[in-house]
Parts: C-alpha cells; structure tokens; sequence
C-alpha cells in the first residue's frame, strides 16, 4: 500500500503539462513578480520589527530620564532648605526672617508643582465629597450643616483634574439634643 501511493506521487510529480508560449511567459513573470513582493514582504517585516525595537528603546530612554525637569526644579529648593538649614545651625537669631526664608521656599515649591498640573482640593466648609475627601472623623456641631467639611487635616491633590491624593478631614454632623 504505501509503494503504490509513493508511485502515486512520483507520477503526479513527473506530469507534464503543455501550455503555450505566451501563457507560460506570463506565469513566469507573475512567478517572478510574487517573488519580488516576497521580498519586500520580509525586508519590510524587518524594518517593522527594528522600528519596534528602536521605539521600545526610546521609550525606557524616556521613561528613565522624564522626570528630570521636575528634578532640576527641585534641586533649586533643595539648595534653599541647604542654606536655611546652614543659617539655623549657626544660631542666627532672627527667627522673622529664617521664618520667611521658610515660606519663599515653600511658595516657590507650590508655584513649581501647580506648573506640573498640581492644584490642592478645596475642601474646609465644602460639603463632603467621597470622591475627593477622606472622612477620618465626625463631629457633632449646629455651626456647618450635615456633612460639611469642618476640618482639614491633610490637604488632598489633584493632578490635572485628577484626584492623587484625598484631602483626609473631619466632617459634620447633626447634634443630638
């Protein structure tokens, strides 16, 4: 059984087939053409996946050093708290201006961070939003309506609209005379 099928395929693999001269022309200029175009299918596979390679790499690259102006930035106010920390441990005894020295650097780390997209969550005396406030207490009081932000006791954040911190607050509630 298995020579007769291997004669088979020796047979249908010496048929010959007579087509005319035109004709075969043709076939072997479509023959060449669908070799050209596999080709260029591989080269261009090729250049796909060394441009694919090549973005991968600029992107760790990017990743790695995107936060270098930030950086750059906070290494200004780095420098300052140095120099206020210099000016305190020589027991320089006017406290006024080491206390606004102390507040320039922290207004010019606000004004840094609300560039970058920072902006802090309004929330003493707003009504108690879940999405951008983190009830730690609750206070019984007639002086702010039910669930009226009282107190805030860590400011919360977001980052161009979008909450990365919660403010952390005490909430109102009513008495119960």
């Amino acid at each position: 059984m298995q020579k007769e099928k291997l004669e088979k395929d020796n047979k249908e693999q010496q048929e010959v087939v007579s087509v005319k001269k035109a004709e075969y022309i043709k076939l072997k200029e479509e023959a060449d053409k669908a070799s050209q175009y596999w080709e260029r299918i591989l080269r261009l596979q090729a250049e796909f996946e060394n441009t694919r390679k090549r973005l991968e790499r600029e992107k760790q690259e990017y990743i790695k050093f995107a936060n270098e102006g930030i950086i750059l930035e906070l290494l200004n106010i780095l420098d300052d708290l140095e120099r206020s920390i210099e000016l305190a441990q020589t027991k320089h005894q006017d406290f006024p201006a080491f206390l606004k020295g102390i507040e320039m650097i922290m207004a010019h780390l606000y004004e840094m961070l609300k560039n970058y997209g920072l902006k802090p969550i309004e929330a003493k005396g707003k009504p108690f939003d879940p999405h951008y406030h983190e009830a730690l207490l609750q206070v019984e009081t007639d002086a702010f309506p039910e669930n009226t932000v009282v107190e805030e006791l860590q400011k919360g954040y977001l980052l161009n609209d979008k909450v990365i911190r919660t403010a952390k607050v005490k909430v109102s509630k009513k008495s119960q005379n």
